[in-house]
């Protein structure tokens, strides 16, 4: 059951797989899987500002890179259209007010390591065009403009083309994502962007040495560049063994330690319902088990535990606010769609 003060708060969750699921379905069926399958769950777990990656699976890498891109970027405009008494996408800080004044759930739509756009960075024109407002460059391995964070043995930065996505992202007003970003590659990015940048999924280095988590160092810098690091809740990335919600509450505290309360969100990265729907039954080696899940969190309708654990430590309202999702709003209020023609006069902060 959802307490008074998870209820009452702008909680936002900026990395969530569904749309996967929904575009896995025929597209007449998009709008009617969404609200029948993930919007009871949505509201179950408070939620009012929900990112929507694109991730392109194996299968579509990458050949059918773009044409799956696209396919996946159409579904979350259906739904929204599908389903406009309830949820809205939104392309700036005014849309996501708007929607969460009329209470409907702001969607956000963000790109996974982008490998549609593959070399054709003029390509991330068009999807700003079609409402795209987040993007990262990599995910695991490697790609035409940079190395995942599996690949940091290799030490690399961004690729010549990497660099001008950058530049282009900056220009277009799309957020860069540093989750799955090799750490050369996140150096790099904190050298050459002009915008503050975040991270949609990703947790503490020092508290468990996984290539997916953040150092000390590039928490600080993405801080000190106004940017935001949401926190991941997939179990390996956190503790070797403990597979309660506390892992996520002690990272979550370190994170606050080392960039301050107003730079912390929440990214929980949930794919374990994606997973199950999408992949076939004879099971993939590299999916994930069920100890790969915090039991009772392992979808958006669990929120409320980590409100609940949050409180049971003593935190205070107001921070436990800042952090469920009122840095994020902040956040994309301030930065989210803002061209480089009006950005000064929007009143945001170059870093």
């Amino acid at each position: 059951m959802m307490n008074e003060l998870h209820s009452r708060a702008i909680v936002a969750d900026t990395h969530n797989d569904l749309l996967m699921g929904v575009a896995a379905r025929h597209p007449r069926d998009w709008a009617k899987f969404f609200r029948a399958r993930w919007l009871p769950q949505l509201q179950a777990g408070g939620v009012k500002l929900q990112v929507l990656p694109v991730f392109i699976d194996e299968v579509y890498r990458f050949e059918g890179a773009l044409r799956q891109t696209m396919r996946m970027v159409e579904a979350a405009h259906v739904l929204a259209e599908g389903n406009a008494d309830t949820v809205s996408l939104c392309t700036n800080g005014a849309e996501i007010d708007a929607a969460l004044a009329a209470d409907k759930i702001a969607l956000v739509l963000a790109l996974e390591s982008a490998p549609g756009v593959g070399e054709d960075i003029h390509l991330l024109d068009t999807l700003s065009r079609l409402g795209v407002r987040v993007a990262s460059l990599a995910h695991f391995g490697r790609t035409p403009l940079a190395d995942g964070s599996a690949e940091d043995a290799a030490g690399s930065a961004l690729t010549g083309l990497g660099v001008e996505a950058v530049a282009e992202m900056n220009r277009l007003g799309m957020i860069f994502d540093v989750s799955h970003l090799g750490k050369r590659g996140v150096d790099h990015v904190l050298e050459l962007s002009k915008r503050p940048i975040m991270a949609t999924h990703s947790s503490a280095r020092a508290l468990y040495d996984h290539h997916r988590n953040l150092s000390d160092v590039h928490l600080r810098a993405i801080a000190d560049g106004n940017g935001i690091v949401c926190v991941n809740f997939f179990a390996p990335y956190l503790h070797a063994t403990d597979r309660t919600v506390d892992p996520i509450i002690d990272h979550i505290e370190h994170i606050v330690g080392v960039a301050g309360i107003e730079r912390v969100g929440l990214g929980p990265d949930f794919v374990k319902e994606v997973i199950e729907e999408t992949t076939p039954p004879c099971c993939e080696p590299d999916s994930p088990s069920a100890d790969s899940f915090v039991p009772g969190l392992e979808g958006p309708s669990g929120l409320p535990m980590v409100t609940a654990r949050m409180q049971e430590r003593g935190w205070q309202e107001a921070d436990i606010r800042a952090v469920l999702g009122e840095n994020v709003h902040r956040f994309f209020q301030r930065e989210l769609g803002v061209t480089s023609a009006n950005y000064r006069s929007s009143g945001a902060t170059l870093s």
